[in-house]
């Protein structure tokens, strides 16, 4: 309480005091007065006056009102007054809370039932008391609020459903084919940190004409020499053989230094034979670029020291040099390089055979956030750089093989220092390096390219090195146009029909210059058509696609609508009874049906062997069509395809996919130098497997040649010379090169 309310309190007091006294001439009490009355003695902050009681004569002076209470009371929003119950317990606005500091009065008498009179100030009083309203949660309140929206939109939905004409929904389901909506691209992970790797200047962008004169030379004589190498290793082997099935040598070829001697002359001549491959492989070990050829140019060092040491006689025990095995190792690189340099020359004949050819490229995220095979009209640009460029099975070694070198000199100094005998250092070192030294190692590549080159040039494709490859691995989708299933040929106009009185001139000329702005696959087939008629086209504005299968523009002020018959109904245009035209290409002129032009369509028998390819890689087909009349349902029902295995995007979705002029990948993949699915599909499946045969053989040839030096490293140091035999040996590598071999076979065979 406020102390000009306290103030009042007293003052209102002290004025109904000194009234009753000048009434009555003497001081009345207030207990007297409230008796006289019938009355209560009420709380002493709450005065009730009742004029009526005092008689005619009495003249009661009406109480004074606060001047301070005006303003004062707030009425809470939605509260007009309060409720029954509280009204009767409530104090009359008039009353004044009494003052803390006022004394309260020793007993407080009974109030007596109050009159009618007395109701009037109560009442009035009582409806000026405001309860104070409960506060509502923010939770239910927006639960209630949610609850109201709800039922605004149950109530709006009911009324669009009862307002939908079901007939004309199940009549456009029925003649606008479904599409596939695209997935959302998802986020980008957050990069990591991690050192950039070191990118080396890709080769010079020769033209794949010289690349094949270049890949040409030496041929020849390569391969002369790699029969010779074999010749070698034979006749090592023979060495070996002999005396391991219980023969002897007639004298004096029977005698252990001659033997010796024979086998070091072996391996000089294979060196000498295989010299390039040697030095190849020696000069990448110095510029940083370990191979599987330079252990092998290695293993056949040691091997020869080793050798020469045997025929000198400075060898407390009998045994064979590893010469057969290394005479198989440089033949295996002479083979397989000999394969590798075939296929570059198949390739790059078969990309030179166009001066305009279609580019293969794997463009990232193009449709549904999946990276997708493409193929467009280009040059051979990029071709030569990157044939040029190591394979995979190369980039897996340069990787692995300076370990393997490291591990051979270490691993060998233990197995012969380390465990007291010097005198086993050459035999260990030529053990060890003739181990690491797979015999697949050239094989895992160049003789998996040279078979699918082979089979790719018969169709008309050529890959584009391994960054191509690289790329292939992630493609799961392959965009697919009019011409990549009906190319030119395949689609035959059989005859058309001209309407009312539409000149066949002007009809025809509509039709090819919608058909032509479209870029649908039959633009050739109708300007074609036209030329031999001495039309000309036409200017069309306002290009418009549908979904339904047809097209719209104005042409000379005229509305022209171009499409399927199911185009045809869903545009309201009449067409004539008994129709019975499975594909056709439809002319409305300004509403009015003005043409019909029949077409048949050809499925060429390498579009079935295409999609299954494609199939079993799991790349799925995308339909990037702008041929209306090329839906999945014609192609299902009609030529039998597995149409529903494909994705066919929307109208809008399909022109960006097959324009053109949109951004492809910089990477090539491979050249196409014909039309047809079955280039762009062998060129796509034979790219992923080539990636997985290499892949996959040059792990299976470092697996085997890190158990074989390990093995090794056992076996020579507890001096096991009849365990690491020369046949016990090649026996071990000729296993590991089994699985290397059939990959090598199972590439190309799709």
């Amino acid at each position: 309480m406020s102390d000009q309310d306290k103030k009042l309190n007293k003052d209102d007091l002290s004025q109904v005091k000194s009234l009753i006294g000048d009434v009555s001439g003497k001081d009345f009490k207030l207990d007297d007065i409230l008796a006289e009355f019938g009355g209560k003695p009420p709380r002493p902050s709450v005065v009730p006056i009742t004029p009526e009681s005092q008689g005619p004569d009495l003249p009661w002076p009406e109480a004074p009102k606060r001047p301070h209470a005006e303003g004062k009371v707030v009425a809470f929003p939605g509260v007009s007054h309060p409720p029954q119950d509280e009204e009767e317990d409530s104090e009359p606005s008039d009353s004044l809370p009494m003052d803390e500091d006022e004394p309260e009065p020793d007993e407080e008498p009974e109030q007596a039932p109050a009159s009618d009179e007395a109701e009037e100030p109560e009442s009035s009083t009582a409806a000026q008391v405001i309860p104070f309203p409960e506060e509502e949660s923010a939770l239910s309140a927006f639960l209630k609020k949610m609850g109201n929206k709800a039922d605004q939109y149950a109530d709006s939905m009911f009324e669009e459903d009862e307002a939908t004409d079901h007939e004309e929904v199940r009549r456009l389901e029925r003649l606008i084919p479904g599409t596939d909506q695209e997935e959302a691209d998802p986020e980008p992970a957050s990069p990591r940190w991690h050192r950039p790797k070191k990118v080396e200047p890709p080769p010079p962008d020769t033209a794949p004409q010289k690349l094949a004169q270049r890949y040409a030379k030496g041929l020849t004589g390569l391969r002369v020499r790699c029969l010779l190498v074999l010749l070698l290793t034979v006749l090592a082997l023979a060495q070996v053989l002999v005396p391991a099935l219980g023969f002897s040598w007639m004298p004096p070829l029977d005698a252990p230094d001659l033997q010796a001697w024979i086998s070091v002359g072996l391996l000089g001549t294979g060196m000498l034979l295989g010299l390039d491959m040697l030095l190849i492989g020696l000069i990448r070990a110095f510029q940083g670029k370990f191979g599987m050829d330079t252990l092998a140019a290695l293993a056949c060092i040691f091997t020869m020291a080793d050798a020469v040491t045997l025929a000198l006689g400075q060898w407390e025990v009998s045994r064979y040099a590893y010469v057969p095995v290394c005479l198989a190792a440089l033949y295996f690189q002479l083979h397989g390089t000999y394969h590798k340099r075939l296929g570059l020359r198949i390739s790059c004949r078969t990309a030179a055979a166009s001066s305009h050819p279609y580019r293969v490229t794997v463009d990232v995220g193009k449709w549904s956030g999946r990276d997708t095979f493409a193929k467009w009209q280009g040059t051979a640009e990029g071709f030569g750089s990157q044939i040029q460029s190591d394979d995979g099975a190369q980039k897996v070694f340069r990787t692995v093989c300076p370990l393997l070198f490291v591990g051979d000199v270490v691993l060998s100094l233990l197995a012969s220092l380390g465990t007291g005998n010097p005198q086993r250092l050459l035999w260990s070192m030529s053990a060890l390096f003739t181990v690491s030294a797979a015999f697949g190692s050239a094989i895992a590549y160049g003789r998996s390219f040279h078979k699918i080159a082979r089979r790719l040039t018969q169709s008309g494709a050529a890959l584009a090195g391994w960054p191509g490859m690289v790329r292939a691995k992630k493609g799961d989708r392959v965009l697919i146009t009019d011409t990549d299933l009906f190319p030119q040929g395949h689609v035959e106009l059989n005859g058309y029909k001209v309407m009312r009185d539409f000149p066949a001139e002007r009809v025809l000329a509509y039709t090819a210059t919608l058909i032509r702005e479209s870029g649908s696959g039959l633009g050739r087939l109708f300007h074609d058509q036209l030329r031999s008629m001495g039309g000309l086209l036409r200017k069309a504005d306002q290009l418009t696609c549908y979904e339904g299968g047809g097209l719209s523009a104005n042409i000379r002020g005229d509305q022209v609508l171009v499409g399927s018959a199911a185009f045809m109904n869903l545009m309201d245009i009449s067409l004539p009874q008994g129709l019975n035209v499975k594909n056709a290409v439809f002319c409305a002129i300004d509403g009015e049906l003005a043409g019909i032009f029949a077409l048949n369509y050809t499925l060429h028998d390498t579009v079935f062997p295409a999609v299954e390819e494609l199939m079993g890689e799991k790349v799925g087909p995308v339909l990037a069509t702008r041929d209306f009349n090329l839906i999945p349902a014609m192609l299902q029902q009609r030529f039998k395809l597995a149409a529903d295995k494909m994705d066919f995007p929307p109208v809008e979705r399909r022109r960006e996919l097959s324009d053109p002029e949109q951004p492809h990948s910089e990477v090539l993949t491979a050249l196409l130098c014909r039309e047809g699915l079955l280039p762009f599909a062998e060129a796509v499946t034979a790219s992923k497997r080539l990636y997985r045969a290499a892949r996959f053989g040059s792990i299976v040839c470092c697996v085997g040649s890190a158990l074989g030096m390990a093995l090794a490293t056992y076996l020579t140091s507890i001096g096991a010379y009849t365990s690491l035999s020369v046949l016990n040996l090649m026996i071990y590598m000729l296993t590991w090169l089994a699985p290397v071999w059939l990959l090598s076979d199972w590439a190309h065979r799709f």
